[in-house]
């Protein structure tokens, strides 16, 4: 029995609503509370260990942290029907079935990215600067992070060396110079869209997960909270890329969505306004959700799950070729570009033998 089609990412974005708006200016300030959602640091007592987990289990498969880069020692965990739903992995079912596959059940390892590691050590930057007192929040101080952000970054993950490996050291130490100072520039323009010294966050690097009434664990990680005085909530997320064209926002915002939609599960509460900060373009994506887009996100994501088990059970993965392919890891396994896949590592029902 085959897998039925699963929703295009423009689906899955127009199930959220209507699209927000790229601001290209200073955010908003709002005055920091704590609201912890119940359980997300029931682990820890903190949620600071269940975020680091949640990451390494939301990374790339054998993977940890957002760079997508092994795990401990390099250890790939033994393949596992999938139990939670995040963000990044809805993404991947709706962008093709059998790249899910390979991410969480074959846990296949992916090679580490200049980009995406970027990407972590600006986020490592940017939570660590609100430890600071506000007026000591300034870019310089920003900067002056990076070096040791990076190193433990590297102690963490050792295979990150590679990324700028050269048998000649002087243009290894040309690239990784070059590399850090694309950091630079991206922590520098935050400073452009938003003023540290005027907000209390929260919560930073909130580990949140939420079970729907159905039985559907949803989980990941939000990069701020803003609590006003009022009790509005707002969610920021930051991006090293540039923004979406107008056309494209909604993909853009369904991470945030889904994000909100754990919230006002937990919470009870529907985030004010959810805020996409691109460092790449320096431009500012905002959007004030209603309940009638989140029960939509959330039928969204009931079919997307139905869609993975019935996938899981039956092993039917297929391939979605796009232009992404172009970036993909797994080519050489993949039956679009004459690779066959791994053996499926889990039990397959037989077809008409009931199931999902």
């Amino acid at each position: 029995m085959a897998a039925p089609p699963a929703a295009s990412p423009a689906e899955a974005a127009g199930a959220a609503g209507a699209a927000g708006a790229v601001v290209p200016r200073p955010a908003e300030p709002a005055a920091g509370a704590v609201v912890a959602p119940p359980g997300a640091g029931d682990e820890s007592g903190d949620g600071s260990a269940p975020a680091a987990q949640a990451r390494a289990a939301d990374a790339t498969p054998g993977s940890g942290g957002r760079s997508g880069s092994g795990g401990p020692a390099g250890r790939v965990r033994d393949p596992a029907a999938p139990t939670s739903l995040s963000p990044s992995r809805a993404g991947d079912f709706m962008q093709c079935p059998l790249l899910y596959r390979f991410r969480v059940i074959d846990k296949l390892p992916e090679k580490p990215s200049e980009a995406a590691t970027r990407g972590t050590l600006v986020h490592a930057v940017l939570e660590r600067l609100f430890d600071a007192p506000a007026t000591e929040r300034t870019a310089p101080r920003a900067k002056s992070l990076i070096p040791g952000q990076w190193d433990r970054l590297r102690e963490a993950k050792p295979e990150l060396a590679e990324l700028f490996a050269d048998s000649d050291e002087q243009t290894a130490g040309e690239k990784l110079t070059r590399w850090l100072g694309e950091a630079e520039r991206l922590v520098e323009r935050w400073f452009t869209l938003e003023d540290p010294t005027r907000l209390e966050p929260a919560e930073r690097e909130l580990f949140v997960e939420a079970q729907l009434d159905s039985g559907l664990k949803l989980r990941g990680i939000i990069d701020r909270v803003d609590v006003a005085p009022s009790g509005e909530v707002r969610i920021v997320d930051y991006k090293t890329g540039k923004a979406p064209r107008p056309e494209y926002a909604e993909g853009a915002l369904f991470q945030m969505k889904f994000y909100a939609l754990v919230v006002w599960r937990l919470k009870q509460v529907v985030p004010r306004r959810l805020q996409l900060v691109y460092l790449g373009s320096g431009d500012v994506l905002t959007y004030d959700p209603v309940p009638a887009d989140l029960e939509r996100v959330e039928r969204k994501l009931h079919s997307l799950w139905e869609a993975i088990r019935l996938a899981t059970e039956t092993g039917d993965w297929r391939p979605r070729p796009t232009k992404l392919c172009g970036w993909c890891d797994h080519r050489a396994v993949c039956p679009e570009f004459g690779g066959t896949p791994p053996p499926y590592p889990l039990p397959v029902r037989a077809p008409g033998s009931g199931g999902v």
